[in-house]
């Protein structure tokens, strides 16, 4: 049976080494809890068993048609679970830990339960660089799936008092390893054709990274209704506030994420990502800036951010945040 909920979640350092021991319990037993990653805080559950992603599910209220990444401890936890090509080896062996998940076909009988999985032939798989969650998972010598630790389609959280502003009391434990570093989640690459790696989503490793290992990524051909793999939902990443792309300046009453140059001078309420342009520390703030511009306005204008490097990242999240819904 799963754990009871707490009525109010506690929050423990990551690196205790008795709050990880609890962890590792709590997971045991099929309950979920948010461990820190480099890029996003995760909702880490049991893998394998199906009534713990279904807890993980409930707790965020994620459409179950969307498949959960599975986190390894290594590479060759990785090749247990999923049929990896030559050069899914390679960039693996260049970029893991890191923010990097890979999508290829699952291994005949794996464990990991098909409700992660959506049902699908396919897998993805990731070895962050966190300690804690790879500690986990060698305690429980099983895979996490562990999406980010937030309702389903919200601003992702990159403390853990954001993801106690989101989950408390629907999670067990949340492991705090103070801000996440990277701040966007994984880049997703696909291999299900071993020919042609697609890049599914833009995340913390840059395309030219990639593309420096093993040579040119393609694009998908459409957008999915029914998504192959985390994060390819057209309207997700979303604060209440609608969203402006490329403002040069916000309009009168409008919030203003800026960016560089483009401050947003006269915004009542506004937050830069970075005032020198640095394209990695906004890639880590940005989630930290449209929670913060949250419910101060209708509108969050947010100005031009270059699509290059981690840009590519930050403008996928922004499109999503976007959308219409």
């Amino acid at each position: 049976m799963r754990p009871a909920l707490p009525t109010e979640t506690p929050i423990r350092s990551a690196s205790d080494p008795a709050a990880i021991e609890d962890a590792a319990a709590i997971l045991d037993a099929g309950g979920c809890v948010a461990v820190p990653t480099e890029t996003v805080y995760g909702l880490a559950c049991d893998a394998t068993r199906g009534d713990a992603v279904a807890g993980v599910y409930e707790a965020k209220g994620r459409p179950r048609f969307n498949p959960l990444i599975a986190h390894v401890d290594g590479l060759d936890r990785a090749q247990r679970l999923v049929d990896l090509p030559k050069a899914a080896l390679e960039l693996a062996d260049a970029a893991w830990p890191g923010p990097l998940t890979l999508v290829a076909t699952r291994r005949a009988n794996t464990a990991v339960s098909d409700l992660a999985a959506a049902g699908l032939e396919t897998l993805a798989v990731r070895w962050p660089r966190s300690d804690a969650l790879t500690q986990l998972v060698k305690r429980l010598d099983r895979p996490l799936a562990a999406p980010s630790a937030n309702r389903s389609g919200a601003v992702s959280p990159t403390t853990a008092h954001h993801v106690k502003d989101s989950l408390n009391g629907r999670i067990h434990l949340i492991l705090d390893a103070g801000p996440c570093p990277v701040g966007v989640e994984s880049t997703i690459l696909s291999f299900i054709d071993p020919d042609r790696p697609t890049l599914l989503r833009p995340g913390g490793l840059s395309r030219e990274e990639i593309e420096a290992v093993i040579g040119a990524v393609t694009n998908p051909v459409a957008q999915p209704t029914a998504p192959t793999a985390p994060g390819q939902l057209s309207s997700h990443y979303a604060p209440a506030a609608q969203v402006r792309l490329n403002a040069e300046a916000p309009h009168v009453g409008e919030a203003y994420l800026a960016f560089g140059s483009h401050t947003g001078s006269g915004a009542e309420h506004c937050f830069n990502l970075s005032n020198s342009g640095d394209l990695t520390e906004a890639a880590a703030r940005l989630f930290t800036g449209l929670r913060a511009l949250d419910g101060k306005a209708e509108t969050i204008a947010v100005a031009p951010i270059p699509d290059t490097g981690l840009g590519e990242a930050i403008n996928d999240r922004l499109r999503r945040a976007s959308a219409i819904r």
